[in-house]
């Protein structure tokens, strides 16, 4: 179904959900290139419907991840609630990979490690097409946001951004 290969894509496939893998360009340092949302535009997609996954770590040790889409900054209040935490912070960048076995850049909202907290902001559902990290820096993944909330059916899902 496609012609990349991570762990996201392995799920959607066995769960025969369409998706198309859709190749961003690299810099020349071999990174992501810098302006993301133009680029998108260019190619017809609307960079608000990219669902961008936010990892924080609690006082406790653990780890949670937000998916939310469009440019709505998380409520951190709101968030350590939810997750009944009185000290919430960004996960820093080496333990991202080290807790989600992803890259930054390429962290999907689903096929993560068990001991990952998802929630999922409202905001997904303001979208009939999102675009998720497809595990691999350079390629991100295009789906139907009903297929994946199905996928995401057990994550509490309320607003936890700020307007």
């Amino acid at each position: 179904m496609s012609d990349i290969q991570s762990p996201v894509t392995d799920l959607l496939d066995e769960k025969n959900i369409d998706y198309t893998v859709i190749d961003i360009p690299m810099s020349e340092d071999k990174k992501p290139i810098r302006d993301l949302e133009q680029w998108l535009r260019d190619e017809g997609r609307d960079p608000n419907s990219v669902v961008r996954s936010l990892l924080f770590k609690t006082g406790s040790d653990k780890f949670a991840l937000l998916a939310v889409a469009g440019g709505g900054r998380a409520d951190w209040a709101i968030l350590r609630a939810q997750l009944g935490e009185k000290k919430l912070r960004m996960a820093e960048f080496d333990e991202v990979s080290a807790a989600t076995g992803y890259v930054v850049g390429a962290v999907p909202p689903i096929a993560l490690p068990e001991n990952i907290v998802v929630l999922v902001d409202n905001s997904v559902n303001q979208y009939h097409d999102v675009i998720i990290g497809s595990g691999m820096l350079g390629y991100a993944l295009a789906l139907t946001a009903s297929d994946l909330l199905s996928l995401l059916a057990t994550a509490p899902m309320a607003t936890f951004t700020q307007s």
